[in-house]
């Protein structure tokens, strides 16, 4: 405890005793009336400097209440006796509450460790019950997705992907920006956005240089893929599984599991949630399914599935901070898609030789010439780029609650608006484009216009999002 222990009680009563004691030596004899008044200010005295050296908080002078006169009968010692051990009982009752009061319980670091793991479990109930309520007031959000992946049994055609292609990634743009989160997402510093676009550079370029030289890492790029995307699915999966199935007290159904296997993930019992365990299975399924020996037009939905788990995932573990972050990151991407993308061939490989679950497939539309790859694609971080954006803008309409439009809204139009001129651009020169190029001036735009409609244009410029530091 940082409080500090009053002192004991023991003290006190040690002073009553001797205040007591001396008394009774002077009053049982008033023939020593000399030695008796010398004894009375000895005591009076010792009782008062000692008293306040102890009490810094209230300082009391005895010495009138100690004074009594030489002469004083048996029955006014006795009195005076009795009103002493009154007030002895008193100071001994009051100090012994205030040690009841102070008390603490000194825990092991074992029993600390119990109770922080007690603490974190609750903690996370707490956040899943918030996800089961956010899963639920977007639910018919989760059902259009689902029944966009029945849109490949209508047909191919361009018109279908289109549809397919924009449905997805809209949606998923708004679930994510509006789904609750357990824990504090990682925020970006404006550093990390000012090199991420070097970072990411390097990244595709070393893929690209691997694939010219004959070096194929698809097989373990793609597995490591495939294994976050079974842990992504497990996270995301829950609050829908709460959802699918209402009446099942998710919160207190458990598994039983081996003591063994409990003790190396250290928990407090042998068991484990009922809804992890099955959407980890569910991870798990996706997982073998895409590994499964089948061709990719058969399995492609599968891929999907694994790659918008994974963009969810990432839209709730990251933040962009402040707004100015998020405008360096996108204006980085900006310049770093269209150069790859236009300048060089880079992307376009990598998109369609590098196979992992890391961008969007529709199948393409039948045609005479065949094709070196047979999907339309959508890449994963055409939707997570923006998204992150997206989903920082509803931080801003929770801080500054603007009167005539809602940025999220606004920026959540804009991301649409943005993709479809991406997609109109496709038809109309009949090759790949750089998504970003559409997206980014069309995201940071409509957030400048929206904050001037709202006269709020300097406080979203300058919007920053609490660190962990500065709440604590």
């Amino acid at each position: 405890s940082s409080m500090k222990p009053k002192r004991p009680c023991h003290t006190i009563l040690s002073i009553c005793v001797i205040l007591l004691s001396g008394t009774h030596a002077f009053t049982s004899s008033p023939r020593r009336s000399a030695v008796a008044s010398h004894h009375r200010h000895d005591v009076s005295t010792t009782w008062n400097m000692f008293f306040k050296e102890q009490t810094a908080e209230k300082e009391l002078d005895l010495t009138d209440a100690l004074d009594v006169p030489e002469n004083s009968n048996d029955a006014t010692t006795n009195l005076f006796g009795l009103f002493m051990q009154n007030f002895m009982q008193q100071i001994q009752g009051n100090d012994g509450n205030t040690r009841q009061q102070q008390i603490t319980v000194v825990e092991t670091e074992e029993e600390k460790q119990k109770r922080l793991r007690q603490e974190r479990l609750a903690e996370i109930e707490e956040g899943e019950v918030r996800r089961q309520q956010r899963v639920s007031e977007d639910k018919f959000g989760y059902l259009f997705l689902f029944a966009l992946q029945l849109l490949p049994l209508v047909g191919s055609d361009r018109v279908e992907s289109i549809l397919y292609f924009l449905g997805v990634a809209v949606t998923t743009v708004y679930l994510g920006g509006r789904q609750e989160v357990i824990d504090k997402p990682e925020q970006v510093s404006q550093k990390n956005a000012l090199y991420a676009p070097i970072g990411a550079s390097f990244a595709i370029g070393g893929l690209y240089l691997l694939l010219k030289v004959g070096i194929d890492p698809t097989s373990l790029y793609a597995v490591a893929i495939t294994i976050f995307g079974a842990l992504a699915i497990s996270d995301i999966g829950v609050p829908i599984l709460r959802n699918v199935f209402p009446n099942v007290d998710f919160a207190n159904a458990e598994v039983a599991i081996p003591k063994i296997l409990a003790e190396k993930l250290d928990l407090d019992k042998p068991t484990l949630p009922l809804d992890g365990l099955v959407t980890l299975g569910l991870g798990i399924v996706a997982t073998l399914l895409y590994w499964a020996p089948a061709a990719m037009e058969q399995k492609f939905l599968v891929s999907n599935a694994i790659a918008w788990a994974l963009g969810m995932t990432s839209l709730g573990a990251i933040s962009l901070g402040s707004f100015q972050t998020g405008a360096i990151l996108l204006a980085g991407l900006f310049c770093y898609d269209i150069f790859w993308v236009f300048g060089t061939d880079v992307m376009m490989t990598v998109a369609t030789k590098v196979e992992a679950p890391v961008k969007f497939l529709y199948t393409a539309p039948p045609s005479d010439t065949p094709k070196s790859y047979p999907f339309s694609v959508l890449g994963l971080g055409d939707v997570v780029i923006p998204g992150l954006f997206v989903r920082f803008m509803s931080k801003v309409d929770q801080v500054l609650r603007p009167k005539n439009l809602s940025y999220f809204n606004v920026a959540t139009g804009a991301y649409a608006f943005g993709l479809m001129a991406c997609f109109a651009a496709n038809e109309i020169y009949h090759n790949g484009q750089p998504a970003l190029l559409y997206l980014d001036p069309s995201l940071v735009g409509s957030a400048l216009a929206c904050a001037a409609a709202n006269n709020q244009l300097d406080e979203v410029w300058n919007f920053e999002e609490e660190s962990e530091e500065e709440e604590e």
